[in-house]
């Protein structure tokens, strides 16, 4: 049981799950700073300086929109902070380092020539023993 747990957790695909997680964690963290830094500040500059950015009242509920663009901004920042820092890197390292398909597609034809030279092989022993 023991084993088959350590497998489990060896896979690679479990590994890199745990690594996204962790990575992704972190960057949703740095993006979060960055918006609270300075794109709530500029949210509240551009919206006409309330509290939190933008904001509107109606009937003495206050409705701040400006933090739902900077939730959106967020977002956002943290999808291309991803794509350009995690999967774009590890997408040209997997081309680098997987064969081509071309160089598999040949692989798999120089094995399949010699499955079918030994098949052939064994009939013709097969019928001079008939």
């Amino acid at each position: 049981m023991i084993k088959g747990f350590k497998d489990f957790l060896m896979r690679g695909n479990v590994v890199e799950l745990a690594v996204a997680v962790v990575m992704g964690a972190a960057m949703t963290a740095l993006v979060a700073s960055f918006g609270a830094a300075f794109l709530n500040p500029l949210i509240t500059l551009v919206t006409g300086g309330a509290e939190v950015g933008g904001a509107f009242t109606v009937n003495g509920v206050v409705f701040p929109y400006g933090v739902f663009l900077n939730g959106i901004l967020v977002f956002f920042l943290t999808a291309l902070a991803v794509y350009f820092v995690i999967v774009l890197p590890m997408n040209k390292l997997r081309e680098r380092f997987t064969p081509a398909a071309e160089e598999v597609d040949e692989v798999h034809a120089e094995a399949e020539l010699q499955v079918l030279q030994e098949i052939r092989e064994l009939l013709r022993e097969q019928r001079r023993s008939q």
